[in-house]
Formats: C-alpha cells, sequence, structure tokens
C-alpha cells in the first residue's frame, strides 16, 4: 500500500505533465519558464523552509552524507571503465556518465515527502549538499574531456566551481540547515508565506517534468540508454547499499539513502550536454527510460525497506 501511497501520485503528475503537453495545453515556452520558477524560486524556498524548521543537533550525523558520496565516486569510476571497454564514441560519453550518477531531485523530493514526511528531508538535505558538488565536478570533467573541444585548466575549473555555487538546491538545503542549527523558529507570517510558495512548488515540477520528456531518435539509443538506466537504478542501489552498511547508516538516514539510489537520472543531463557538446538525443532516450523504469527500482526499495 505504500508504494501505492507515496510512489504513484508522482507518476500520475508525470504522466498529467505528458498529457498536457501532448494536447498543447502546456507550450515549451509555458516550460522553459516554469522550469526556471521551480528550480530558482519554489524548489528552494521549499527546501529552506522545511530543512529549517526541522530540528537538527550540533552533533548532526554525517554518516549518509559519506555513504552516498562514496558510491557516487565508484559508480563514476565503473561508468568510465564501461565507456573505455565497450568503446562508447566521444559524442555520447559525457551524457551516459551523466545518466549513471546524476539523480532527480525533484521526484525524490516527493517520494520521500509522501513516504518519510518532512523529516526525511534532512538526510536528504545532507546528500544535495555534499553530493551535487561531486556529480557536479564528475559530470562537468567528462563532458569537457570528451567534448573534442580545447579547454584549459582555467576554464575547466571555472566552469565547475560556478556549476556548483551557483546551484539553488545547495544553497537552499546548506541555508536550511545552518538555520535549524542555529535554533531560530520561522515567525508565522513567514511560515505560512514559505507553506503557500511550497505547495505550488511539488505539482508544477512533476508537470514540467513530463512535459519535458521527448523522444528525440528514441530507437537509436535504446541499447545505451538501457545499459545507462542498469548502472542508475540496479548497480547504483547495490553499491549503495554496501556503502550503508559500512558507514553504518540506519533508521530514516537508511530509507532516505536507499530511495536516493533508486531514482531515475536528472532531466539536467539534457541542458549540460546541450552546453558541452553531447548528444541531446540520448540525453532524451535515457531521462524517459530511466524515469520509466525507476516506478520498478522505487517500489522494490519500498518493498526492502
Amino acid at each position: 500500500m505504500i508504494i501505492i501511497n507515496s510512489v504513484f501520485p508522482v507518476f500520475v503528475l508525470i504522466l498529467v505533465g505528458i498529457i498536457l503537453k501532448k494536447i498543447n495545453f502546456t507550450t515549451d515556452k509555458f516550460l522553459i519558464v516554469s522550469d526556471k520558477l521551480v528550480y530558482y524560486i519554489l524548489w528552494p524556498a521549499m527546501l529552506f523552509w522545511k530543512i529549517g524548521g526541522q530540528s537538527i543537533s550540533n552533533g548532526t550525523d554525517l554518516s549518509i552524507a559519506y555513504a552516498t558520496a562514496s558510491a557516487v565516486i565508484v559508480l563514476f569510476l565503473l561508468s568510465t571503465l564501461f565507456i573505455v571497454f565497450y568503446k562508447v564514441k566521444k559524442f555520447d560519453s559525457g551524457t551516459f556518465s551523466q545518466s549513471c550518477y546524476r539523480f532527480n531531485t525533484y521526484i525524490g523530493i516527493a517520494v520521500i515527502l509522501n513516504s518519510l514526511g518532512e523529516q526525511g528531508l534532512i538526510p536528504l538535505g545532507l546528500i544535495i549538499t555534499f553530493v551535487i558538488p561531486i556529480v557536479n565536478f564528475f559530470s562537468v570533467s567528462i563532458l569537457i574531456w570528451f567534448s573534442g573541444e580545447h579547454f584549459s585548466t582555467k576554464s575547466q575549473i571555472k566552469i565547475t566551481v560556478l556549476s556548483i555555487i551557483k546551484n539553488p538546491l545547495i544553497l537552499a538545503c546548506a541555508s536550511g540547515l545552518l538555520f535549524s542549527l542555529s535554533g531560530l523558529e520561522f515567525p508565522i507570517f513567514l511560515h505560512n508565506s514559505f507553506s503557500l510558495i511550497s505547495s505550488a512548488a511539488l505539482p508544477l515540477a512533476l508537470i514540467s517534468i513530463g512535459g519535458s520528456f521527448t523522444l528525440g531518435k528514441f530507437s537509436n539509443y535504446l541499447s545505451l540508454s538501457l545499459f545507462a538506466s542498469v548502472f542508475k537504478l540496479l548497480l547504483f542501489p547495490a553499491i549503495g547499499f554496501i556503502f550503508l552498511s559500512l558507514f553504518n547508516v540506519t533508521g530514516l538516514s537508511y530509507k532516505v539513502g536507499m530511495i536516493f539510489f533508486a531514482l531515475p537520472t536528472s532531466t539536467a543531463i539534457y541542458a549540460l550536454s546541450s552546453q558541452l557538446n553531447s548528444n541531446t538525443n540520448l540525453a532524451s532516450s535515457t531521462i524517459v527510460i530511466s524515469t520509466a523504469l525507476s516506478l520498478i527500482s522505487l517500489s522494490v526499495i519500498f518493498l526492502i525497506i
């Protein structure tokens, strides 16, 4: 029952987004504006409010951050070995690499809120704050390496640093954690304001995900997309489970960690692939396939935890 209650509503809203785009109720222009609104305003405000409003002690256990970061590093290395030995084309390599370890934060937050409540955002906030910089570093590095263009070391560092410090989700989570540790509380008028803002964040984000789906030249990249989805939805949870055990992560953090490992690949891989000369058709294909298959991976995780 928890699978139906927690996972199904998330994918219903994504499906609504697909249908609305299909019948031209939403347009590309609307989706671009919607994505910016969610990414830069609604989502950061919700994360800051929900994490900042939780009670966190100064002795917060960072094991969940260490475990997830370690799993990302291992998966990056394995996906890079796959690129080399499977002889993945340079044009496909950067996109494929991202697909294996970048995660869809929107779906993660929606599923965790539905299943574990607001308290589940504390360990997720730690994951986002610690792991997204590592993910961005790997993504940008591998894209530049296989882009076929020359980037100076200074340019590589600049692109990577900017992608991290300009990420509103990292800033929101870090700020929320600091606010919570301060012991301060939100005044009622701010609490109510954030509540109204947050009520629009989840549905709009999920509908936007559905609307952004495009199959492109789907059949041409089916094999590589499936390989990427196996890395993301099968190998990642297996490796993640090992590291959660090694770092003795238990309780709520363990549940959040396992959900995190089973999330589909991020829709952000399309934009980054486009910016750094990698295969956007492969990105589209992998986003669609991994999102569809994540309904299975998340359901399996809920049966386990």
